[in-house]
C-alpha cells in the first residue's frame, strides 16, 4: 500500500509532462509525407514558407495559403480549388517534433473527424 502512495505524485507529474514542440523549425523548408492506401505506399513532396505551400502528388502540383494560428498550428487553403472538396480548409496542428520530422494531425476545419500522419524535413 505505502508503494501505491509514493507512486501516485509521481504517475500524477507524468501526466502533466508536454513535449517540447521546436515547431518554428518545421514552418519553412522542402518536406516529404510518406504514407500507405490500401497498400500501396504514396509519397507527397511540398515546399512552405511562411504563406504558401507548394505540394507535388503523383506528377501534379498544387498550392495552397498558409495562415499561422500559433507556432504549431495553420490552416491550409487551396488556391485554385478544382471542386467542392479542394475549397474546404484544413486544420493543420503539430503535435510533436524530432531533428529532422514532426508528427501531425490533420481534418477539415469544423469537423471533428482527424488523420495522424509524420513528415520528414527533407531541406532548409
Amino acid at each position: 500500500m505505502k508503494k501505491i502512495i509514493f507512486l501516485l505524485p509521481l504517475l500524477l507529474l507524468m501526466s502533466c509532462y508536454d513535449a517540447d514542440r521546436n515547431c518554428k523549425d518545421f514552418k519553412t523548408g522542402k518536406f516529404k509525407f510518406e504514407y500507405e492506401v490500401d497498400g500501396v505506399k504514396k509519397t507527397t513532396l511540398f515546399e512552405r514558407n511562411d504563406t504558401i505551400e507548394i505540394e507535388t502528388f503523383e506528377g501534379k502540383t498544387d498550392t495552397a495559403a498558409i495562415r499561422w494560428v500559433n507556432d504549431c498550428e495553420y490552416v491550409l487553403q487551396k488556391i485554385h480549388p478544382k471542386n467542392m472538396a479542394e475549397k474546404k480548409a484544413i486544420g493543420m496542428k503539430i503535435l510533436t517534433t524530432s531533428k529532422n520530422s514532426y508528427t501531425f494531425e490533420f481534418g477539415m476545419v469544423g469537423s471533428d473527424a482527424k488523420q495522424k500522419g509524420t513528415v520528414t524535413k527533407i531541406a532548409d
